[in-house]
């Protein structure tokens, strides 16, 4: 049978989307491990997650501009290949340190990965198959959510953590060659824009400290820290809106549907992304578990909004997006209600209800809200959407884990994560979806303001 283009795009940003995540979720069943070898605190260990996030954060803007003037494949190709180097490095760390430094380039090579790999299949697939296809693609992600707990918890009981990104390796090197044998066209909608390093600068600094400062909010310098990155990103804003050749189209936001739509992700992201660490703390320091059985237990979440999420994405090329997204979200929130009360004596089977009902949410929220966010917008600023779309994604994730490091270091100090302190990790826990809670109930809120719209899709080519 002979494959054409479009099936090969669509496997590509499959593979490479299950990827962009397989360690970003995976990783927390390693992180005990790693911790205890290169002895961290509690507060570094939880920057071991965290730092890829941010650097995400940092780089997705830039990434959309330049996959749009140099090309998304160049651009998907470029990030493959710088996390394959990072990966390679961090097997080979010797430190806290340069763990923590490849950890950064796998962020780098992550961006790329997260705003091309949407940004091509938009592209390259017809409007009307648009949201089956974004559905295979964020498939990747959550089935990298759904297996990479039970992969990495048998790699790292098994083989050790190293094994985990060992195991990236030959799957990256075929996403490469099939880009350069099988996918020969290039699409480029920015080509003749200047590159914004104005833009890039303010941008980049703005969130790096903004987040920062948020994961240490308990002292000065981390308000100060906070301060600083909003005036920045206040700057950012009002900078783009003359620039000639803008980092990022700030006039999208003007589309009321758009703008709801990336509010709506960037709240449930930061209110459901901690979950996983969460549990996997509660399972491995509370209940004593081994990893192994910890990312056993943790697959059925991410293995149901794998089954889902495509389902989802063809009901949303029929059915409004965003009101997909909303009953997604509202049954997401009833999984946080149910975390509120998580401790040691909790009965397994509520934990797995909880766990459930939040796959069944997000695989209802996740793809019809990302088809809205990029059928709102011309196919010439398709990169600008997809780069969006990512940035609300990883600024969410790593200011929900920003947000974990932050509750934690306050109730915990610099103590090390162990069973002796499961008190403190489940009150810990308890307050986190308090809040998180909260968040949930912004985001379906601003999936229903994106309803009454009177803003339209975009539909044609």
């Amino acid at each position: 049978m002979k494959l054409n283009t479009e099936t090969y795009v669509v496997f590509v940003s499959f593979i490479t989307s299950f990827f962009a995540v397989f360690l970003s979720a995976g990783i927390i069943l390693g992180v005990p491990s790693i911790a205890s070898e290169f002895q961290m605190n509690n507060v570094i260990q939880n920057w071991i997650p965290t730092i890829a996030m941010l650097v995400v954060a940092v780089f997705t803007l830039p990434a959309g501009q330049l996959s749009g003037k140099y090309g998304v494949k160049k651009s998907l190709i470029a990030g493959v290949v710088i996390f394959i180097f990072a990966s390679v490095g961090a097997c080979l760390s010797f430190s806290t340190e340069t763990f923590l430094l490849f950890r950064l380039m796998q962020g780098i090579g992550i961006a790329f990965l997260n705003v091309s790999a949407m940004a091509m299949v938009v592209q390259a697939v017809k409007p009307q198959n648009r949201g089956k296809a974004l559905g295979f693609t964020v498939t990747g992600i959550y089935l990298a959510g759904s297996l990479s707990p039970v992969l990495c918890g048998f790699l790292v009981y098994n083989l050790g953590w190293r094994s985990m990104f060992y195991f990236v390796l030959p799957f990256l090197v075929l996403c490469l060659a099939l880009m350069i044998l099988k996918i020969p066209g290039e699409w480029k909608t920015y080509e003749e824009n200047k590159i914004d390093a104005m833009g890039y600068l303010l941008y980049g600094i703005g969130i790096l400290l903004f987040i920062y400062g948020f994961t240490n909010l308990m002292n000065t310098i981390g308000i100060i820290c906070t301060i600083i990155g909003l005036i920045l990103l206040i700057v950012f804003g009002y900078y783009e809106l003359n620039a000639k050749s803008p980092a990022f189209n700030m006039n999208l936001f003007k589309n009321m549907k758009f703008t709801s739509s990336n509010i709506a992700a960037l709240c449930s992201y930061l209110a459901i992304a901690s979950i996983t660490t969460i549990l996997n703390y509660h399972f491995q320091y509370v209940r004593g578990w081994n990893a192994q059985m910890s990312g056993l237990m943790l697959i059925i979440t991410p293995i149901l909004m794998a089954i889902i999420s495509p389902n989802s994405g063809k009901l949303s090329d029929r059915i409004h997006p965003q009101k997909l997204a909303a009953i997604g979200m509202a049954i997401a929130t009833v999984t946080l209600i149910i975390m509120i009360f998580l401790d040691a004596n909790t009965p397994l089977y509520l934990i797995v209800i909880a766990m459930i009902l939040q796959g069944i949410g997000m695989g209802l929220f996740t793809t019809p809200n990302t088809n809205a966010i990029m059928s709102s917008v011309p196919t010439n600023e398709t990169p600008n959407a997809s780069a969006a779309q990512s940035a609300m994604r990883t600024i969410g994730q790593t200011m929900s884990l920003g947000l974990l490091t932050l509750i934690f270091a306050w109730i915990m100090g610099s103590l090390k994560l162990s069973s002796a302190y499961g008190d403190m990790i489940v009150q810990s826990s308890q307050l986190i979806c308090i809040i998180c809670t909260i968040i949930c109930i912004v985001a379906i809120f601003a999936s229903l303001v994106g309803i009454r719209s009177k803003d339209s899709f975009n539909t044609q080519r």
